[in-house]
């Protein structure tokens, strides 16, 4: 077999170690263990300097591949191999053995590169993806305080739509200050909503004792704490990014479903320049995980299971995806009204973030503005022929038995 590259070496990143191993002209020149401290990564790269290496590759095992790469980026050029495409033979399980089979495949060209953003998209992929996990934190809250709250048969969530709303948060601080009725803390919402002071009233006749007040008063300071925090980073994820970043997600943020958030995250993940890392938008979709799965067999499909892809680009579209298909008057909820009849509702909200991708490929590679297709788009693809003979189908469903006669 051919070999790509003259001098190389594979990297075994672990907690406490590394394992390099460097070929040169088809031999093992060094074979050597380092520590995971910055002094001894960089005397990893002192070694690999020494023997003239040019490309280094390593699995990407969790989090401890980050350190290595952060301290090598700028003396080497470095390959992150997707450790499910380089399964090692069978037998050839030891720490040695599997940085000198990393390097062995490097040096024949065949590990291929997964797909790692320049220093300061890290690090505003960074701010996001914890943006996310205190979102997931509050929301976490949110449901013990629910929980708080049926212990004290205190029905406000069968009510208000959102218990920590204007509304429902003033209703809160009155329950942990003790001091109003449940007719007077009715009179705390806001005028929209009137009509359900009634209903109010009853549900908020419960039996409220000081323990869940206290219980109360701790998770609401919580909810307060992670409010801020979310406020911080919105503050810094708005401070590190670039005039051109912040342009395209003014643009993502004309496509239905997509907001500021969700821009953010699709900025931070896939980049500015997604024509750059990505072939075409279905290389980005299948990247995503938001694609249907390829499992075929015999001739016969056994499976269209989505892949995991990138967990956090993923829930972003799902999220934007139940969004839009509640758009008015948009393709996206057309889109999902048809699909979600015969697949369900989880389906059409998959397909729905599908097409959320492919359009924001096209936004972000193009830098063009969205233009809605509208809601009868699909109306318009079909021929009046095919329009007759859909709506004849719904009439003779409904019993009826239709002659179609074109008109004189």
């Amino acid at each position: 077999m051919d070999r790509i590259y003259s001098r190389c070496a594979g990297l075994d990143v672990h907690k406490d170690t590394v394992w390099a191993c460097v070929r040169a002209d088809g031999r093992v020149v060094l074979l050597e263990r380092f520590g995971t401290t910055t002094r001894e990564l960089l005397r990893l790269g002192d070694r690999l300097a020494e023997h003239g290496v040019t490309i280094v590759a390593m699995e990407s095992t969790g989090v401890y591949w980050k350190p290595v790469w952060n301290l090598l980026e700028d003396r080497f050029q470095l390959l992150l191999a997707n450790a499910q495409h380089m399964k090692n033979v069978p037998g050839r399980k030891t720490d040695v053995k599997d940085c000198q089979w990393v390097a062995e495949l490097l040096e024949h060209g065949l590990l291929k590169a997964s797909f790692v953003p320049p220093r300061p998209q890290r690090e505003l992929r960074d701010l996001t993806r914890q943006r996310t996990q205190v979102l997931a934190d509050r929301a976490r809250v949110v449901n013990r305080v629910q929980k708080t709250l049926e212990d004290a048969n205190i029905k406000l969530a069968g009510v208000a739509t959102d218990i920590t709303g204007k509304s429902g948060r003033a209703i809160l601080d009155a329950l942990v200050a003790g001091e109003l009725t449940p007719a007077q803390m009715a009179e705390l919402v806001h005028r929209r909503m009137e009509a359900k002071k009634p209903a109010l009233r009853e549900a908020l006749a419960g039996r409220v004792t000081p323990h869940h007040r206290f219980m109360l008063g701790q998770l609401l300071a919580q909810i307060d704490h992670l409010d801020g925090m979310v406020e911080q980073f919105d503050a810094r994820v708005e401070a590190v990014m670039s005039p051109l970043e912040k342009g395209a997600v003014e643009r993502l943020d004309d496509i239905p479903g997509i907001d500021t958030r969700s821009g953010q995250i699709l900025v931070a993940e896939v980049g500015t320049e997604a024509a750059r890392q990505f072939p075409s938008a279905h290389h980005l979709a299948s990247w995503a995980g938001v694609c249907p799965g390829n499992h075929e067999s015999a001739g016969k499909r056994r499976g269209g299971r989505t892949r995991p892809g990138n967990g956090w680009l993923k829930a972003a579209l799902m999220q934007a995806g139940w969004a839009a298909a509640r758009t008015r008057r948009s393709y996206y909820s057309a889109q999902h009204r048809r699909l979600a009849g015969r697949r369900g509702a989880k389906r059409a909200t998959m397909a729905v973030a599908h097409s959320l991708l492919v359009t924001a490929y096209c936004v972000l590679s193009r830098g063009s503005q969205y233009v809605d297709l509208g809601a009868d788009h699909l109306e318009k693809r079909r021929t009046p022929q095919e329009q007759a003979q859909q709506m004849v189908k719904k009439l003779q469903k409904l019993g009826y038995a239709v002659e179609i006669r074109p008109a004189a």
